[in-house]
């Protein structure tokens, strides 16, 4: 315990009993949530997908899947600097949005880093980890964890001097909709997914096929 003297705010079993753990978790688990209290500055999702972690992943991984399962993000190109896309965003009048793919394939985590308008600062960032559900299911399959942070860009666009059209809404405009929003485009992602993987057929399309 000495290592963690002087550190305020802890609540441990060995500073408080275990009657005191549960008043404490019963406290801060109230019967219902206000909407800011579940989506304030973190927006998370997540899903079971009825198709391997794996061919998941490496779909997930390929910049041109956004192309299909999102909502909107359309008409992918890659940009002159390496790694880069830019597609158009149909929720923004003539608006592009540039996004780079990180992703690890030990951990199998897929991050998208975009932003509207230019592509020197990604700031949206778009967080998934891909789980082997037989690991935590015990089941064939994915769980797959979505994750956005609200970061303060969304509430003020630092370069208005880029935007296509006066009337254009800002996309920090929509941050309460997030939820709704990327539920819709999970169950695309699901449903691409596990339809490719019922009828046999790889997830990864032939791109040149695809139109989007």
């Amino acid at each position: 315990m000495s290592t963690l003297s002087g550190v305020p705010g802890l609540f441990r079993i060995e500073n408080c009993s275990r009657h005191e753990v549960l008043a404490k978790m019963r406290d801060i688990t109230p019967g219902k949530w206000r909407h800011d209290e579940v989506f304030g500055q973190y927006c998370s999702i997540s899903d079971h997908i009825d198709a391997p972690a794996r061919e998941v992943y490496e779909y997930m991984a390929d910049t041109r899947s956004l192309a299909e399962w999102t909502l909107t993000l359309r008409k992918l190109r890659e940009t002159d600097e390496a790694g880069l896309w830019v597609g158009d965003e149909m929720m923004g009048d003539s608006t592009q949005i540039y996004t780079r793919t990180v992703a690890n394939p030990e951990a199998m985590t897929v991050d998208y880093h975009c932003a509207w308008d230019q592509g020197k600062h990604l700031w949206m960032i778009y967080l998934f980890r891909v789980i082997d559900s037989q690991l935590v299911f015990n089941r064939p399959g994915t769980v797959l964890l979505w994750t956005n942070c609200r970061h303060p860009f969304y509430a003020d666009n630092p370069w208005p001097e880029l935007v296509p059209s006066p009337n254009r809404q800002w996309v920090g405009e929509l941050w309460d909709l997030f939820y709704a929003a990327h539920w819709l485009e999970l169950q695309n992602l699901k449903n691409i997914c596990e339809h490719r993987h019922a009828t046999g057929t790889s997830l990864i399309p032939n791109w040149s096929e695809v139109d989007a």
